[in-house]
């Protein structure tokens, strides 16, 4: 538990006296967030607000996580070489860093071009695609001592679901979904300030919640005696990771909470989605994930809505979508909306550790 809290903690110290940097630097640099010209008017006074301040949250996440090694060394010997750097930290802060690395180069083209739109819609995807396909090939294909690999052959939603079983090959794909589709998720749900910062806050900490208490009941530990375990690699380089990216965001978000000094950008949105989608993934709960992340899947969903609604019948079922920006133009004010969004994220991820918890339970009980 020292290591995950020093994590968190140093993470968020970095991030809060780091970020003002990264302010003024983009600020000197120019980089600017372009605003669209169709949307709700109010975003055009955010015009000039540096963007590209994911690189502050995805930097201190990283050297809280050395930091949170280091913390380790107190350990008994036994302890600290079930928690060494391994192939789990690899993978999700793989899927952190170069993720939001394709993020960064949107973008840098949308600051280059003085245009909202940057890197294409496709090569947006593919660079998703390489960067989970090849962290998703390293999860399932390289197994630890004990033969477990980060990822599963099974699609899971508490755990592994025994009669899904997709093989390496199909889990790879699974991957790739995952990923894909939270990092789009995160996407679409930022554009007003601090909402998907907060939103991501309450689902990283749910994961290192989760990460931790599989820790506890872990096959992994020989030294553990309990009747239920979690059959998953390295939960505490898991739990780890989650607390210091969700106290990296917190410490960002006193600089990003309206009105915004930065924005995290497509590289923190991207980053944040891809690290969230490979939690899921590693813990094993990842149809859980859809309500733990409920926000985005919502979010996410509207959009898919009004394309399929506009696509066939030529009408609109939103005013504008993401949904976010359907209430700023019936009036809602952007702290509302923000603070509403942050309560419907904060019932999900209840629900979410909830039914997580109700399964050890019914197991124990």
């Amino acid at each position: 538990m020292r290591a995950v809290i020093v994590a968190a903690a140093v993470a968020f110290i970095i991030s809060l006296f780091g970020t003002p940097v990264a302010i003024r630097v983009f600020t000197a640099l120019k980089a600017g967030q372009p605003i669209r010209a169709v949307g709700p008017a109010s975003h055009q006074g955010k015009k000039g607000t540096p963007t590209m301040g994911g690189v502050a949250f995805i930097v201190a996440t990283v050297l809280a996580y050395v930091a949170g090694h280091v913390a380790l060394t107190t350990l008994p010997s036994q302890q600290i070489a079930q928690v060494q750097p391994t192939m789990t930290a690899l993978v999700l802060l793989g899927l952190f860093v170069f993720c939001g690395a394709v993020g960064f180069l949107d973008d840098f083209l949308k600051v280059r071009k003085r245009h909202s739109g940057g890197l294409s819609a496709k090569g947006k995807l593919l660079g998703q695609l390489l960067v989970g396909g090849g962290l998703g090939v390293a999860a399932l294909y390289v197994p630890s001592t004990n033969g477990q690999t980060v990822a599963s052959e099974h699609i899971s939603f508490i755990r592994d679901i025994s009669l899904l079983d997709v093989g390496k090959v199909g889990s790879v794909i699974v991957f790739v979904f995952v990923i894909m589709s939270m990092s789009n998720g995160v996407n679409l749900t930022d554009g007003l300030d601090g909402l998907a910062t907060g939103a991501s806050i309450l689902v990283l900490g749910t994961y290192a919640l989760i990460g931790f208490w599989q820790y506890r009941h872990w096959c992994g530990d020989i030294n553990y005696t309990g009747d239920y375990c979690y059959e998953v690699r390295d939960p505490l380089e898991i739990a780890l990771i989650a607390a210091a990216a969700a106290g990296a965001c917190v410490g960002f978000l006193w600089w990003n909470t309206s009105p915004a000094r930065i924005f995290m950008g497509d590289t923190g949105a991207l980053g944040l989605g891809g690290l969230i989608g490979g939690l899921a993934m590693a813990t094993r709960t990842t149809l859980l994930s859809i309500i733990i992340g409920g926000l985005f899947v919502i979010i996410t969903m509207s959009v898919v809505i009004q394309i399929i609604s506009f696509k066939t019948t030529g009408k609109r079922v939103f005013r504008m979508s993401p949904l976010q920006h359907h209430f700023e133009l019936a009036g809602w004010s952007e702290v509302n909306i923000v603070v509403r969004f942050w309560i419907v994220a904060g019932i999900c991820v209840a629900i979410g550790l909830g039914l997580f918890y109700s399964d050890f339970l019914r197991v124990m009980g």
